[in-house]
C-alpha cells in the first residue's frame, strides 16, 4: 500500500483496549485487511509521531446476525496492537 493514512482506519477504543493503553502503553486500531505489520508500523510512526516498539496484527471473522427470519454476515476486518516507547503517548479525546 502506498498511501499510509489508508493503512490505519480509525482506533478502537474499548475498555480492554484503554486498560492496555494505561498499562503496557498498546494501542488498538483497526486497519485495512491487506496491510502488513511493516505498513502498519510505518504509517502509525509518520501519523502519531511516535516510536513503535512492536505490531501485533490479527484477523476478525465477521459475525453471522440474524434480522427475523434472515440471516446475514457481518464482514471480516483486520485489528492491529501497537506498541509505543515508553516516553510516547497517543491521545484521542485530547481535554475532554
Amino acid at each position: 500500500m502506498k498511501n499510509l493514512y489508508a493503512v490505519i482506519r480509525r482506533p478502537i477504543i474499548t475498555e480492554k483496549g484503554n486498560l492496555q493503553k494505561e498499562l503496557a502503553n498498546k494501542v488498538t486500531f483497526e486497519v485495512h485487511p491487506d496491510a502488513n505489520k511493516k505498513e502498519i508500523k510505518a504509517a502509525v510512526e509518520k501519523i502519531f509521531k511516535v516510536r513503535v516498539l512492536d505490531v501485533n496484527s490479527l484477523n476478525q471473522r465477521g459475525k453471522n446476525k440474524r434480522v427475523g427470519r434472515f440471516i446475514g454476515k457481518r464482514p471480516n476486518w483486520k485489528k492491529a496492537i501497537v506498541t509505543i516507547g515508553p516516553d510516547d503517548q497517543i491521545e484521542f479525546f485530547e481535554g475532554i
